[in-house]
């Protein structure tokens, strides 16, 4: 199989008042089409820096990533960030609606992932009546 992202000697460093702080060190790793990778250490490791340079979020500090031009990267974030004001539908309806998608069509299948996901009866409840890993669900669609 090849590669499909190829990242080599990632470096990132962060300049603050009291100078710089390395959160990321000459990180190497190849991914292969179809393969399943983690990214496991401890907190303040620098894995969610990782995550951020390689969907682009963030900006490496050195090193090099090769990845095809027609591919993406996207990560779940550690927070939800959704909005407590809005309902379960409009929290998912959301980037449509700044894309200037919102059409009945997306919604109705905004409304079926919604249903796939075990989530159907909570469409108009708000984020605070959600568990954690319901308002995961729902920041992921």
């Amino acid at each position: 199989m090849n590669n499909i992202l190829k990242v080599s000697n990632l470096k990132k460093y962060f300049h603050t008042n009291e100078g710089e702080i390395k959160a990321v060190d000459s990180v190497s790793f190849n991914v292969k089409e179809k393969e399943f990778i983690s990214i496991v250490g401890p907190s303040g490791c620098g894995k969610s820096t990782i995550l951020s340079i390689l969907s682009g979020l963030e900006k490496k500090s050195s090193g090099k990533i090769e990845m095809p031009k027609d591919y993406t990267i996207g990560y779940m974030l550690q927070n939800d960030s959704l909005f407590e004001w809005r309902t379960v539908l409009e929290n998912c309806m959301l980037g449509l609606e700044v894309a200037g998608k919102n059409t009945k069509e997306n919604k109705e299948y905004v409304i079926n992932l919604l249903k796939t996901y075990g989530l159907e009866e909570f469409i108009n409840e708000y984020p605070s009546r959600l568990s954690g890993g319901m308002r995961q669900r729902v920041a992921c669609i």
